[in-house]
This record gives C-alpha cells, sequence and structure tokens, in this order.
C-alpha cells in the first residue's frame, strides 16, 4: 500500500508539472492573440480551463500510480505506461502547436492523434487496473471536447 502511494504520488506530481509547464506556452498568446480568434458559443471562460485541468492531471497521475504499482516488470504495465507518456507528451505538444506557435490546424491534427492515444491508454489501463482506467475518462470526454472546440476555432478562424 505504501508503494502504491509513493508511485501515485510521484505520478500526480510529473503529470502537474507537464501541465505547469505547457501552461507556459498557454500564457504566452492567451490574453493576446487567442482572445482576437473568433470562437464557437460554446467556449468555456478562460478561468474553467486551469481548475479543470489541474484535477484531470490529478486523476490522471493517480490512474498511472496505479498501474505502476503493479509492477513495472510486468508486459502489460509497461505497454500501458509507455501509452500513458506518449500521449502525456503529445497533451504538452498540443499547447505548444496551439497557443506557442499559434496553429490551430497543426494543433488539430495534434489533439485527433492525442484521443487515440488515450483511448489507448485507457485499453491498456483497463488490461491492468479498470480503476486506473476509469480515471482516465474524464480526460478523454474533456479532449474529445477541447477537439470539437479546436475544430471549430480553426474553421471560424481560416
Amino acid at each position: 500500500m505504501k508503494k502504491r502511494i509513493v508511485y501515485i504520488g510521484i505520478s500526480v506530481a510529473i503529470c502537474l508539472l507537464i501541465g505547469f509547464l505547457s501552461g507556459f506556452a498557454t500564457q504566452s498568446s492567451v490574453n493576446d492573440w487567442y482572445a482576437t480568434l473568433a470562437k464557437p458559443e460554446f467556449t468555456p471562460p478562460n478561468t474553467l480551463f486551469a481548475p479543470v485541468w489541474t484535477v484531470l492531471y490529478i486523476l490522471m497521475g493517480v490512474a498511472a500510480g496505479i498501474v505502476w504499482s503493479k509492477g513495472y516488470h510486468h508486459v502489460w504495465v509497461k505497454t500501458a505506461l509507455y501509452h500513458f507518456v506518449f500521449q502525456l507528451l503529445l497533451n504538452a505538444l498540443w499547447s505548444i502547436v496551439f497557443f506557442g506557435l499559434k496553429n490551430p490546424f497543426a494543433a488539430l491534427l495534434v489533439i485527433l492523434v492525442l484521443m487515440t492515444l488515450i483511448i489507448l491508454t485507457i485499453k491498456w489501463f483497463n488490461v491492468v487496473s479498470k480503476p486506473a482506467a476509469f480515471l482516465m475518462i474524464p480526460y478523454l470526454l474533456w479532449v474529445g471536447f477541447a477537439a470539437v472546440l479546436n475544430y471549430r476555432i480553426w474553421e471560424l478562424n481560416s
């Protein structure tokens, strides 16, 4: 049990760190470039994004920690965590591409690949731990919503 708590703590810290670092790309253009974009009527207020992402990064970290605690020596655990790491890197890349490079179309391509990797991560997490897979579902739903929002922003500003 102690090992699981340590792995969860490390995983949550890594997820929050990635989110924090991604925030630098976001902050650079949220108040200028992003504010000038035409956005669909269902765009949430900017103040909602940070709390939602914080909760999602915590859930993701808990899920990864649960999987990791099952034993990294096991091939299914390794496979699940490899998928998790790749999707986490793509998550950060999306912020860099959308906000840093100010390229909604390229970001749309990134987020579609990200969604695919999240689905594969959930599949592999489910093999190792059903609760861990379940904890990833809110993240998948939010990224699905973000993909629709990304598409509409690209479409409205093309």
